[in-house]
């Protein structure tokens, strides 16, 4: 009851700020409803932060204006960690989805970080008056429903605020669904994020008024800038320096290469042997095709919807036939996934490498294709 007390001395107050109706203002407050179905965390969100705004659009369109998929692949080794810590991010990396999606879109939009836990939790009240969610990077091992993972502080991971009621927080988090949260429990997590330290993302609104809905919006510049960037990270550089090798095209014979490597210490046989560091390896490459920094298939049969769609709006048929190649190539990475899953013990390692190696292989003989219909669709 006094919770609910307070929720109408909320609603008040902003009819008096804002001069909505009590049912107006009251649905403000609280949010819209949301779900966690789709199948890419980060474009879900940002659909939703876009569909509050008044301009929704389909999840493989949102993953498509985000650079869709990508490819890096790396393998790091620190002298507190037994063994070397595989890492494949498969989707678009390593702009941030939500200002690629938006900015693509024309859309406005506020982004900040940094000052003290007070301040940063005042900004985001101030976001959610406007009636919009805000996009925040947390440390996902303080998330309550999540379980404590080694160097998530140092790991983007986005969620989306929803609404705050007095001091209870309504926290968008795919594929874990809607849950509440104490604001208290939430600054910890979003404190403890080391390198996007309070960050907050908004949609820009006038206080009251909302964000007018997009009247028919021309999509197809956004489109077609989506898909050079897309070619563009995938057949070249990316960064600019040395760490290229590791990115796109580069990347997946790199790491073809090295499942084969029976001659050096970077080969898979000798890298990942001892039962610690081969257990993670397994776990982390099913991981990387499937759920982490990625959507199943390594976000290729998503991306093929984009593509789809893209090729009504543009008129473009070359695109319809890279998408037929994206969705091999995502089923390719699919039974990687299901190769690492089925682990190979150290007597037939060798033969898992080079199986594993055929499969990459065959996935960037698929996506080589796709990309030349790309470039003259």
């Amino acid at each position: 009851m006094t919770a609910r007390r307070n929720f109408k001395k909320l609603v008040r107050e902003r009819m008096d700020r804002t001069g909505e109706s009590f049912t107006t203002a009251a649905r403000r407050l609280a949010g819209p409803v949301v779900t966690a179905a789709g199948q890419h965390r980060e474009s879900v969100l940002v659909g939703h932060l876009l569909a509050a705004a008044g301009r929704p659009l389909s999840e493989a369109m949102v993953c498509g204006l985000g650079g869709g998929i990508g490819f890096m692949y790396a393998v790091f080794e620190y002298d507190t960690v037994p063994h070397p810590l595989l890492t494949i991010v498969a989707q678009h990396h390593p702009q941030p989805w939500a200002p690629a999606v938006l900015d693509r879109l024309g859309v406005a939009y506020r982004q900040t970080n940094g000052t003290s836990a007070k301040a940063a939790v005042d900004r985001l009240r101030t976001a959610l008056d406007t009636g919009q969610p805000a996009s925040c990077l947390v440390d996902r091992g303080r998330l309550p429903w999540q379980q404590p993972a080694p160097f998530s502080a140092a790991e983007p991971y986005t969620v989306a605020v929803t609404a705050l009621t007095v001091d209870t927080l309504t926290v968008l988090d795919p594929p874990h669904g809607t849950r509440n949260l104490s604001l208290a429990d939430f600054a910890a997590a979003w404190t403890s994020h080391r390198q996007g330290r309070h960050q907050l993302l908004s949609i820009s609104a006038e206080p009251g008024r909302g964000v007018a809905p997009a009247s028919g919006p021309d999509l197809r510049p956004a489109v077609h800038d989506a898909l050079r960037t897309t070619v563009a990270h995938l057949t070249g550089p990316v960064l600019g320096n040395s760490f290229d090798v590791n990115f796109g095209f580069s990347g997946m014979a790199k790491l073809a290469a090295e499942l084969r490597d029976t001659r050096t210490r970077k080969g898979w046989a000798r890298r990942f042997g001892d039962p610690a560091g081969h257990a993670h390896a397994m776990r982390r490459l099913a991981d990387c095709m499937e759920r982490d920094y990625t959507a199943p298939g390594a976000t290729r049969p998503l991306y093929a919807d984009f593509l789809d769609e893209a090729a009504e709006l543009l008129a473009a048929p070359a695109l319809t036939a890279a998408a037929a190649l994206f969705r091999e190539s995502g089923q390719t990475w699919s039974a990687l996934a299901a190769h690492a899953a089925g682990t190979a013990s150290a007597d037939d390692l060798r033969a898992w490498c080079d199986h594993a190696a055929a499969l990459v292989d065959t996935a960037l003989s698929a996506e080589r294709a796709a990309i030349g219909h790309l470039t003259t669709g």
